[in-house]
């Protein structure tokens, strides 16, 4: 028996050495890529391959970038963004939860409302630009809104998805237990629909994002787009390319964050469980 747990102990330590070596081993590849990606930008504008005014080094915009950080008007047009971002995300997520969960749960339901949602999900965000603009005027408002078209489905589709996907012996066995409704809900569905709707929300992130600052380069409503555009304008070239790599920052970090979220919302998961373990 002692053998055994030895055995067992060793090959779980094993298992964890793997692990880690895996993820090292991807984080320094991960870092030589940036490390190229910066030399060969740097390597290509310095010696005028392209014309260093419309591509300036690296080196130069990294100091344009920490001299932005220390203006108002960037944490201002920020703090308008990540409004929007939030405010849009919210009222998504709690319209298709509310929904998904609903049309989910009925057979009928799903059949006569899948035409009308296949109709209109596909629907370009951008195209309802002068919709938003004519109802909610150069304002945040038509950020959010926007937003909330592009995320709403995403979020809908995947709850509709996992609440549907909820094993009919699973549903069977718990009425046989007695357990009502919102018992049912609490220890059959959710758990069922929890992993699609952590996916629907992770992808909702990026995609209010993406959606938020381009709203506001086209239109010029209040944030990190119209900062971009107003610089575009006045040819402030370094400045452009900061908050360019800037908005990619706060996609990572978005995109990390919702992560994080989405694994330990998910701790119990198979998925993420031998994840967590090692």
């Amino acid at each position: 028996m002692a053998d055994l747990s030895a055995t067992r102990t060793l090959r779980v330590a094993s298992q964890r050495m793997a692990v880690r070596r895996d993820r090292l081993s991807t984080f320094l590849l991960g870092a030589l890529g940036v490390v190229l990606f910066i030399g060969l930008w740097e390597l290509i504008s310095r010696f005028e391959i392209v014309n260093s005014t419309y591509f300036p080094p690296f080196t130069v915009v990294v100091v344009a970038l920490v001299e932005l950080l220390g203006t108002p008007a960037f944490w201002s047009a920020l703090s308008s963004t990540m409004f929007s971002w939030v405010i849009g995300l919210v009222i998504s997520l709690v319209a298709g939860v509310v929904l998904g969960v609903v049309i989910g749960s009925s057979s009928f339901l799903r059949t006569w409302t899948a035409s009308t949602i296949e109709f209109l999900r596909p629907i370009p965000s951008v195209a309802l630009i002068p919709i938003a603009i004519v109802v909610f005027g150069i304002k945040s408002s038509a950020t959010i809104f926007i937003v909330v078209w592009a995320c709403f489905w995403v979020i809908l589709v995947h709850v509709t998805s996992g609440v549907a996907d909820v094993d009919p012996v699973a549903k069977a066995t718990a009425r046989s237990y007695g357990l009502g409704r919102l018992w049912r809900a609490r220890f059959v569905t959710w758990p069922t629909a929890l992993p699609f709707l952590m996916t629907g929300l992770r992808m909702s992130g990026t995609i209010a994002l993406v959606v938020a600052i381009t709203i506001e380069l086209v239109v010029g409503t209040p944030g990190l787009g119209d900062l971009l555009a107003r610089n575009q304008s006045a040819g402030n070239v370094d400045t452009v390319f900061a908050l360019a790599l800037l908005t990619g920052f706060l996609g990572l970090a978005i995109n990390t964050i919702m992560m994080q979220i989405e694994r330990a919302s998910l701790r119990w998961h198979p998925s993420v469980r031998g994840e967590v373990s090692v």
